[in-house]
Parts: structure tokens; C-alpha cells; sequence
């Protein structure tokens, strides 16, 4: 069973330590984390206008609902007022920005009672984000925009932390999906027929837990952790902003979770810049991470134009 840490005041090294042996940490929200979601928040709510965000499943078809959702995703990810808040965040919670290399973050979406599953809205079914090449040294931050219920919740797996299971990594290739996949993602409204991991065999997902937190609290959690989407069946459509980090002196030491049945191809690392001054990675340690072949096409690193994912 994974320890979860609530408000903890221990050093970012020690942290990650812990993370990389399968431990959650919570924190209650921050200035920082505050601003982030107010940021959001205005985005949503002049995009759903006249609408709340969270109610706007039950006024607007589902093609609506993409045509709003799908834009507003890569404008908020790429919109200089995000990137700032976001180092913001990263400093107050304790990272030393000099070595902390961050990626962009995600807008995310999950309507309530099955009203959109796929594209822009996929709702994850247990997964590890290292099957889709994310490092193991990989880092998740998760935080809620809106006040959010256990039925709208994220799930975590522990017993898997160092159980394998058959899921589809080995076909994965980070570079054919940038090319590919993400860019489809709005595409894909009634069903989502992406070639993504996910698990090939039955799970018991008996043992799970779950954390609520209130708006702008933080969720931190490995790469490398058990977790799926709980069905949302809370009436409201639940928003959050997640995003990942990864340690440059635990990249270069090869330190971070287990590898437990993880084979994908190529490297997410490409995606991450350095949260001083945005400084890509250097070649040489996202070299040593970047396995299998680029394919004809490869997008090393993704730009989205629109409803990415």
C-alpha cells in the first residue's frame, strides 16, 4: 500500500525519493496553485459563456461542447500567462527551478454520465503514463479547477506499483503518436479508436483509493503509479490542469521508479523545459532515454495547433 503524505514539509529530494517508491503527496491549495486555476477558470467560463462551465454538458450538444473545448486546451497551454504561473507553482511547492524541467500542461475535461469519452474528453482507464515513454524519473501534478467529488475523481491502483500486466507499451511509439494521435484527438467524439496503452488482461481494481482535495490543491504522484479516471457520476463535468516534471540530476543518475512492464519507443523527454528559463534538456541525457526507431513522419517533439490531447 502506497503511503500518502498530506502537507508534507520534507525537501524535494527527499520527496521524490518517496515518489519513486510509489508515495502520493497532497497539498492544500497555495497563492501559486490559486492563480493557476483563476487563470483557468477564466478561460473556461468565457469560452462556455452563458453557460458554467461545469453545467454546460447539459445546454450544448456534444459536437458543441468539442468545437469550445477542443481550441481552448492548446491556447491555455501555450498562453505566456500559463507557463509563468506554472513556474510559480513549481517554485512554492519546493523545486529548485536551475534543475526542474518541466513540461506543458494539460487542460482536462471529463463530462459526467458517458456524455463525452473519447478525443478531447478520453477517459482513462487504468494506466501508467511511462507506458506512453514518459521517463520513470517523470513526475505527475495534478490539480482540480472546480470543487470536484470522489465520483468525479482520479483512482489509484497501489497493488500494481510492482505488479506487471499486459498492456500494448511494446507497440508504442512517442514519435508516430505525436505525428498522428494527438492531433486527431478532436476527431473523435462517439468513440476513440487512437492506438493507445492500456491494459490487454482483467484487473482487480478492488483495492484502489481515491483523494479529494479543494480547488487548487495539488495531487503529486510517479510517472510510474497505477490510475484511471473514475466514471464520472457527479452531474457536473469535472476540469483540472495536470502537467510533469522531471529532476535533471535524477536524469542523469538513472534514478526513478521501477520499471515494471514498460517498453515503449522513443522519449517525451523532448517536451520539457527547464523552469528558469525554459531551456530545453540537453541532447546528451534525453539521448540516453530515447530507444526503437523514429518512423517515417516522427514528430519528435508536438505542437498542437487545435483539441490536441
Amino acid at each position: 500500500m502506497s503511503a500518502v503524505y498530506f502537507d508534507s514539509t520534507m525537501s524535494d529530494a527527499e520527496r521524490r525519493e518517496r515518489l519513486y517508491r510509489g508515495d502520493v503527496f497532497v497539498y492544500s491549495p497555495k497563492p501559486s496553485t490559486l492563480a493557476l486555476i483563476g487563470f483557468a477558470r477564466e478561460f473556461l467560463t468565457q469560452a462556455f459563456a452563458p453557460h458554467a462551465p461545469e453545467l454546460a454538458q447539459h445546454h450544448i450538444d456534444v459536437r458543441a461542447f468539442v468545437d469550445v473545448f477542443g481550441p481552448l486546451k492548446p491556447a491555455f497551454i501555450h498562453h505566456q500567462t500559463t507557463k509563468a504561473l506554472l513556474a510559480d507553482v513549481v517554485a512554492e511547492l519546493g523545486c529548485d527551478l536551475d534543475e526542474t524541467f518541466v513540461d506543458v500542461p494539460r487542460l482536462r475535461g471529463v463530462t459526467s454520465d458517458r456524455y463525452l469519452t473519447a478525443g478531447v474528453g478520453y477517459a482513462f482507464p487504468p494506466h501508467r503514463d511511462t507506458w506512453w515513454s514518459a521517463p520513470l524519473a517523470q513526475l505527475n501534478w495534478w490539480l482540480p479547477i472546480f470543487p470536484f467529488q470522489s465520483e468525479s475523481s482520479m483512482a489509484f491502483h497501489p497493488a500494481y506499483w510492482r505488479t506487471p500486466i499486459s498492456n500494448g507499451s511494446e507497440e508504442f511509439n512517442y514519435y508516430e503518436y505525436n505525428a498522428v494521435g494527438r492531433k486527431e484527438a478532436a476527431r473523435h467524439v462517439a468513440s476513440d479508436t487512437r492506438k493507445q496503452p492500456g491494459p490487454r488482461q482483467p484487473m482487480d481494481l478492488e483495492g484502489q483509493f481515491r483523494v479529494v482535495c479543494p480547488p487548487g490543491g495539488v495531487i503529486l504522484f510517479s510517472a510510474a503509479q497505477m490510475h484511471s479516471t473514475v466514471p464520472n457520476a457527479s452531474g457536473r463535468t469535472r476540469f483540472s490542469i495536470d502537467f510533469r516534471t522531471a529532476n535533471l540530476a535524477d536524469l542523469e543518475s538513472g534514478r526513478g521508479a521501477p520499471n515494471v512492464d514498460t517498453f515503449a519507443q522513443g522519449t517525451s523527454l523532448r517536451d520539457f523545459r527547464r523552469g528558469a528559463d525554459g531551456a530545453a534538456l540537453p541532447e546528451e541525457v534525453v539521448a540516453r532515454y530515447d530507444c526503437g526507431e523514429k518512423p517515417e513522419g516522427a514528430v519528435l517533439v508536438f505542437e498542437p495547433q487545435s483539441g490536441a490531447a
